[in-house]
């Protein structure tokens, strides 16, 4: 698999959730992705990077494009060093939340992508790795 970097993008503000929507919303766009995709992706996007800010409240998102046997996606990091999820599978039930929040931000995240891979330990934080490839 090849991969070509792109920006990181540190979250510590509100503000910093629209600039990760804006530049993914850019990178998808450019990459070819159709309107439906790019929505989707954005929104993924925003939830976790929303979810750094609520629980670890500074993160960094990453974005890469991806090439795999001649097919192209883009790959999202969300990297923080918050509290950690006590447990990643309960987290992934629709509706569960520690936050107060309706729940949807990692169930939903999953559903919008292709990939979804989570890394968590207590005390020293979570990674969150999303795909979504074009559709030839």
């Amino acid at each position: 698999m090849v991969q070509k970097p792109g920006d990181a993008l540190e979250i510590r503000s509100e503000g910093d959730i629209v600039n990760v929507r804006k530049t993914i919303r850019e990178a998808t766009t450019a990459m070819g992705f159709g309107l439906t995709d790019i929505t989707r992706i954005v929104t993924a996007a925003s939830e976790l990077a929303r979810n750094i800010f609520h629980y670890a409240g500074t993160g960094t998102a990453y974005w890469f494009i991806l090439e795999e046997n001649g097919q192209r996606g883009i790959e999202l990091i969300f990297e923080d060093h918050g509290p950690g999820i006590p447990d990643v599978e309960k987290a992934m039930e629709p509706g569960y939340s520690t936050g107060g929040g309706l729940g949807l931000g990692l169930t939903g995240s999953k559903k919008l992508m292709d990939e979804l891979e989570i890394r968590s330990e207590i005390g020293k934080g979570t990674v969150v790795i999303v795909k979504k490839w074009l559709k030839k």
